[in-house]
């Protein structure tokens, strides 16, 4: 009996086709593919063909974080190890320019083995630089982060900073991104100022100085939270967008006031944010503005402020004249924010009837979004949102989110009766 021939399955011929085209695709689009996997992933690859094999030893780009391996042990030293070691093993056979490192592992403390690696990288040309120590005390960066002269990108989270005194500064550095940073007041001056074309600074939760003086001419972008004593601007006419928050307590504002501070916070402020675009105060920051004299407009008004958000105290007197103060100097304001920031306490001051004054007849001209959000139904609050009904004739949407649910059909009602400048507002009402 003649058997028939067994036919062997295409399947086989399609995979082996499918990898010639893997193996055939442009170096360029590989670096691509490569560039987008997590590390432990883009290794994986070099089982793909011979052209893929250690072609991720090429990627500009290293980032380890949680994702670049897994574990299923808890114990520290152990999770530890593992990563030093995957570490030390992509350095070893990464070949060619490294542009980026990141390292960011939730598991990792400051240990000694990071001063190899910046050691390492400092050799290369790196451009952007990221370390975030999750657990543990401030690291200590060793000197050669500070040899890394082709940085544009510098972010640390949970260091502790200090220059060699050889450091002149990172001459191409435009990013800079400081979280839970010690740094003293000399060096963080001497930090920002030697940074000629930095655009982007970011600031959150720092000790070791007090005093925010920017002194950066190129400048943009600002972003900084946490408790100082003072801010300042020196050559900053290019910086527009600003967010700013004071994470202190309303009685040590209160002290400076009573320190016999008079001079005028809002003026100093201003005075050199020719250009200022967007303007988030958040937390404490209107009240320290609103210590000292209170100008009833700027000198020189934001013409190209168009984005205003503000947490306010609407008990406040002088909070609220501040506010005033901001919108009359802010004639092209067509977004506003208003966050409602509850005391415990009641200020002290007797408001009058301002925000009916004919002088406010159609002020806000450019106008177009409002949003107050956590108000609580005070006089305060809802002659406020009367006031800017009535002077915004370009109004298309204001939303308001109440703080709670309290007394919410009444604050509707209240709404409903104000009278809108604008034919074309829309009250939104959001439950809180």
């Amino acid at each position: 009996m003649v058997q028939k021939q067994r036919v062997l399955p295409k399947l086989p011929c399609k995979v082996e086709a499918e990898l010639d085209k893997i193996s055939s695709l442009p170096g360029h689009i590989i670096d691509n593919i490569l560039s987008h996997l997590p590390i432990k992933d883009a290794v994986k690859t070099s089982v793909l063909s011979r052209k893929w094999r250690y072609r991720w030893a090429t990627v500009p780009s290293l980032v380890f974080d949680t994702h670049c391996f897994s574990v299923s042990s808890q114990d520290p030293a152990l999770i530890k190890n593992k990563l030093v070691s995957i570490i030390d093993h992509v350095l070893l056979l990464h070949n060619g320019p490294l542009q980026k490192f990141k390292l960011s592992h939730r598991d990792l403390l400051g240990i000694a083995d990071i001063d190899r690696w910046i050691l390492f990288i400092s050799r290369s040309f790196i451009k952007e630089f990221i370390l975030e120590i999750w657990k543990g005390q401030r690291y200590r960066p060793p000197s050669s982060l500070f040899n890394c002269q082709n940085l544009i990108h510098l972010e640390l989270f949970n260091c502790l900073l200090k220059p060699p005194e050889s450091f002149k500064g990172f001459r191409n550095l435009k990013s800079l991104d400081l979280q839970h940073i010690t740094i003293t007041q000399d060096v963080f001056e001497n930090l920002i100022s030697s940074c000629p074309l930095l655009e982007r600074l970011t600031l959150m939760n720092f000790d070791g100085f007090m005093d925010l003086n920017i002194d950066a001419p190129n400048l943009q972008f600002f972003d900084v939270g946490g408790v100082f004593r003072d801010v300042s601007f020196k050559n900053t006419f290019s910086l527009a967008l600003i967010s700013i928050g004071l994470y202190v307590s309303i009685n040590d504002v209160d002290d400076q006031r009573k320190a016999g501070e008079n001079s005028s916070k809002l003026l100093r402020f201003f005075a050199n944010l020719p250009h200022i675009r967007r303007l988030e105060i958040q937390s404490y920051f209107l009240k320290y503005l609103a210590s000292g004299s209170i100008p009833s407009s700027l000198p020189e008004k934001s013409l190209d402020l168009n984005y205003l958000s503000i947490r306010i105290n609407f008990s406040d007197l002088d909070e609220t004249l501040a506010v005033l103060c901001l919108l009359r100097s802010s004639p092209n304001l067509q977004e506003l924010e208003i966050l409602a920031r509850p005391e415990e306490q009641p200020s002290t001051g007797t408001f009058t009837n301002f925000w009916a004054d004919n002088l406010w007849c159609s002020l806000f001209t450019n106008l177009q979004v409002v949003k107050v959000v956590g108000i609580s139904g005070l006089k305060t609050e809802l002659d406020f949102i009367n006031f800017i009904l009535s002077n915004s004739p370009v109004l298309e949407r204001m939303t308001v989110k109440p703080a709670s649910l309290d007394g919410s059909w009444g604050l509707v009602k209240e709404l409903l009766r104000f009278r809108r400048a604008s034919i074309h507002a829309e009250i939104i009402y959001l439950d809180p």
